[in-house]
């Protein structure tokens, strides 16, 4: 598989990323495994390596908007270090078939690993006018009832819709609209 024609265009401006798990594994679908994903964007915000607008975690793959002043190089770290924590944590769980599923999609090239969580790449776009964040924005929001998981956005615990709504969240964002 060739690389991504996908590029961060402009550090300090928003793009929208998607990362997705393997094979798209629905393991999101676990707390523990979810609060990995939150801890670490967690850490990146309040650490001021990253700036989040909006956020999704799906089942098996994440939307966001986020900036940095080096965001292909947040990103990979953000990816790296959950992925060593989750694959850890099945590790310590005996989540053996989850396990070899991770080891069994793992690119050929990657011969410093055992296990592969994410998938290469984020597709990063840049977010280029107002209307774009919006559109973005909302596409986030609703992923989660797109999918039938909710009848309101706002329900959907793993995503900023719950700031915009001026609800309690698990995360912070810095709100655009």
């Amino acid at each position: 598989m060739g690389r991504s024609r996908y590029r961060f265009i402009k550090n300090n401006q928003p793009h929208f990323l998607t990362c997705t798990i393997v094979n798209w594994l629905p393991l999101f679908g676990k707390p523990a495994i979810a609060g990995i994903v939150i801890d670490s964007l967690k850490f990146m915000y309040d650490n001021q390596r990253l700036k989040l607008y909006a956020y999704v975690i799906m089942e098996n793959h994440l939307h966001m908007i986020a900036s940095s002043d080096n965001l292909g190089k947040e990103i990979a770290n953000f990816k790296s270090y959950s992925a060593r924590k989750i694959i850890d944590f099945l590790t310590e769980t005996k989540a053996m078939p989850v396990l070899r599923e991770l080891s069994r999609h793992k690119l050929r090239h990657k011969t410093d690993r055992k296990y592969q969580f994410w998938q290469e790449g984020s597709h990063p776009q840049l977010i280029q006018n107002e209307e774009i964040m919006i559109q973005k924005i909302e596409y986030i929001h609703n992923n989660p009832l797109a999918r039938g998981y909710v009848d309101d956005p706002i329900h959907w615990k793993y995503s900023s819709a719950r700031n915009y709504m001026g609800h309690e969240a698990i995360l912070t964002v810095e709100r655009f609209i």
